[in-house]
């Protein structure tokens, strides 16, 4: 079978590095690209592999090509600090490539933890992001700051396999994930050219809330499923409100604060 290489980038995420990288530990190569976090989450990934590099975060397209970059070999897999790999999904991957594959890259479903169970509904599962297993010279991640598009030159396939994501230890975290994420989006749709206009603040969060609860079934999900809808009709609120700040508001003369990198996509992104 030819060798490939895992990239995992991450920022701060001491409580899942050690578990993300146990669960490629046996990869042929191992890339860590972190973004100068403050806590131990370089530190662990030198356990696991030299090959850590620090890079400034200036938004997830850049970054995930700046990875895609550090690896030799022709077949790459990404996963983030958040995510673990399962042996089933190893044995998948392996399979193929022992197969040549026909695709250049692949979208891997992803199996998301949160508020004390597996999320099945609400557009968590099967939760495709980008492809993350791809012919190097045939992929490429759009720049852009957050929820980062792609390129592929060849035909994108779909595994059946999941991974496993962690996406949030609790609701404090999850306020704090995405209140940044909710200023990089902001910031996206500013360079964009995109216009703010005050019914966003009403129409979109409702939006969110209706297309996750009820056109996702998030109500299949129970209490958690209720509280994830309204969660992400918050995240809309405070992504539109600095969209306006930024354009309309106080700050819109004033330049963006620095940035910084999260451990990875958060799943899902209904609005």
């Amino acid at each position: 079978m030819a060798g490939y290489s895992v990239y995992v980038i991450a920022y701060n995420d001491e409580p899942n590095m050690r578990a993300c990288l146990e669960s490629v530990a046996w990869a042929d190569e191992l890339i860590v690209v972190d973004s100068h976090s403050t806590d131990r989450t370089a530190a662990i990934a030198r356990e696991f592999t030299d090959k850590v590099y620090q890079v400034e975060f200036n938004g997830f397209g850049r970054l995930r090509n700046q990875a895609v970059a550090h690896c030799s070999h022709e077949w790459v897999f990404s996963l983030d600090s958040d995510e673990r790999m399962t042996p089933e999904l190893r044995e998948e991957i392996q399979r193929l490539l022992d197969q040549r594959p026909e695709a250049d890259a692949y979208f891997v479903p992803r199996k998301n933890y949160f508020l004390g169970r597996w999320i099945e509904h609400c557009g968590w599962y099967p939760d495709y992001r980008q492809p993350q297993l791809f012919r190097k010279n045939r992929f490429r991640y759009r720049e852009e700051l957050v929820h980062e598009s792609f390129e592929c030159d060849g035909p994108v396939a779909h595994l059946t396999q999941p991974a496993l994501q962690y996406p949030f230890r609790d609701l404090d975290h999850y306020i704090q994930k995405q209140n940044r994420y909710s200023t990089l989006m902001a910031e996206r749709m500013v360079e964009q050219g995109r216009r703010f206009s005050i019914l966003q603040l009403f129409t979109h969060p409702f939006g969110a809330f209706a297309k996750m609860y009820v056109q996702r079934r998030g109500f299949l999900d129970g209490m958690p499923g209720l509280i994830l809808s309204g969660l992400y009709a918050y995240y809309t609120v405070m992504k539109y409100a600095k969209f306006w700040e930024l354009t309309d508001g106080p700050t819109s003369t004033r330049s963006s604060a620095p940035r910084a990198a999260s451990s990875g996509n958060r799943p899902g992104d209904a609005a």
